[in-house]
């Protein structure tokens, strides 16, 4: 059973269809990159997965729990879409971190805000604590980040802080990592540090989306790719195949404008 079933995902904003009819299955430990120009869709596509945007038609299944569909939508609270976005993980383009905050803290906070709704929380308060910053070093010193725990955001650059995003993402153990575009905001020097720790994470096996013009790195780190266009799924299946033959006309042109 895939670990992510996406099946029939709509989406409209008034007149016009962003999403039509999405569907595709995600194995656990698996890579999938999702390449497609501008305005095809991807990121709105990331968002519904994440419930930041709802869905007009379709499923999301997790594990075999449905999570959301069209039918039942009406029915499910924020608090609910709340506890099921827990099973994603999202990096955004531009980083958002909290300026106020230090790495560290930024890494921290969603878990301590989590923890407060547990029962023992006031009576296990230090101890839960600790264990959440013990855990946000080793993500921090995962990413390369062990000396940079207490700057804030305007003391890093931004590969640093795109790295200190994605342990922020990893801190609350989601099924799944999801990326957009992680590297659009940066600098093409600082371009290959984020990808360094995602080919990482590819390596480890994590379970990972991944929104992407980098098209090499595509090829070479996913083990699946899915090509969109128009708000459709053009063509999809394994990373080399699509990327060194695509079966698809509308694949190969979007693919020899990247030069791949």
């Amino acid at each position: 059973m895939a670990l992510l079933e996406v099946a029939g995902i709509g989406k409209s904003f008034g007149s016009t269809a962003v999403l039509r009819n999405i569907s595709f299955e995600l194995q656990k430990g698996e890579a999938l990159a999702i390449i497609g120009s501008s305005g095809s869709g991807k990121t709105t596509l990331l968002r519904c997965l994440n419930f930041l945007e709802t869905a007009d038609a379709g499923s999301i299944t997790v594990a075999g729990e449905t999570l959301w569909s069209a039918d039942d939508a009406r029915t499910q609270s924020e608090a609910v879409l709340r506890k099921k976005r827990l099973h994603f993980g999202l990096v955004f383009q531009n980083f958002n971190l909290f300026p106020q905050y230090t790495a560290l803290q930024n890494v921290m906070l969603a878990g301590e805000l989590l923890a407060k709704e547990r029962p023992d929380y006031k009576q296990n308060r230090k101890q839960i604590h600790d264990e959440l910053e013990a855990h946000a070093r080793e993500l921090l010193a995962q990413m390369g980040l062990s000396d940079r725990a207490g700057h804030y955001p305007h003391q890093l650059s931004g590969g640093q802080q795109q790295r200190v995003a994605i342990a922020r993402a990893l801190a609350l153990h989601p099924d799944i990592l999801c990326f957009d575009e992680p590297t659009s905001a940066l600098d093409p020097e600082l371009t290959g540090e984020v990808l360094r720790v995602l080919r990482d994470l590819a390596e480890h096996k994590t379970t990972m989306i991944i929104v992407t013009h980098e098209m090499k790195f595509a090829r070479d780190v996913a083990d699946r790719i899915l090509f969109m266009d128009g708000g459709v799924v053009v063509e999809q299946g394994d990373a080399k195949q699509v990327i060194d033959h695509p079966q698809e006309e509308r694949t190969r042109k979007f693919l020899a404008s990247y030069g791949k």
